[in-house]
């Protein structure tokens, strides 16, 4: 090889190493770049308005051939115009750390805009699994509870996000004196 073969094929080694370079500063500052945009993008989603929930203290409401049904409402509030659809909700009822009725009510219907909704959850617990909370009902009559719920709404932009709520507490029985008179 000459010396101005090797000069030039040492031009185009720089030449090549020169362009690489180059490409590896282009994409650092593309990603550097996404990487703010995101950021950017993250911090105004925290920022906008969400509707909010809060969840009552469950409640004996009636007996039957099926099971006993106890109630809990979730108050939704929603700051936006439009009404909100509600996609569902899940709950599970848990007493002495066991599950004792989950469910889930789909499509349970929309939030009122700019106002609040009220909407009733009812729970309801068949016979088999009252026997098992006899031993926590003790010289009380009530039974310790957990209720953990899910409200799955659909946000125009956001999408469908959940709302997890959870109330515990006591549930005072009716003794056979209440329903009798």
């Amino acid at each position: 090889m000459s010396g101005a073969e090797e000069e030039r094929s040492g031009a185009a080694a720089t030449e090549a190493g020169g362009e690489e370079e180059r490409r590896e500063r282009s994409v650092g500052l593309m990603a550097g770049l996404v990487d703010k945009a995101k950021g950017f993008v993250v911090e105004k989603v925290t920022q906008i308005p969400k509707p909010e929930a809060a969840l009552d203290r469950v409640s004996f409401r009636s007996i039957s051939r099926e099971g006993v049904e106890l109630h809990s409402h979730v108050d939704i509030s929603n700051p936006y115009s439009h009404r909100i659809p509600i996609c569902e909700i899940t709950y599970t009822f848990k007493s002495a750390g066991k599950v004792i009725a989950s469910g889930t009510m789909a499509d349970p219907g929309w939030i009122a805009a700019s106002g609040s909704t009220k909407l009733e959850l009812p729970v309801k617990v068949p016979y088999d699994f009252i026997v098992t909370l006899m031993k926590d009902l003790g010289g009380d009559w009530d039974i310790d509870y957990l209720l953990e719920v899910g409200l799955t709404i659909d946000l125009p932009v956001i999408g469908a996000f959940t709302i997890p709520l959870t109330t515990e507490g006591e549930i005072k029985l009716p003794t056979f004196r209440d329903l009798l008179f």
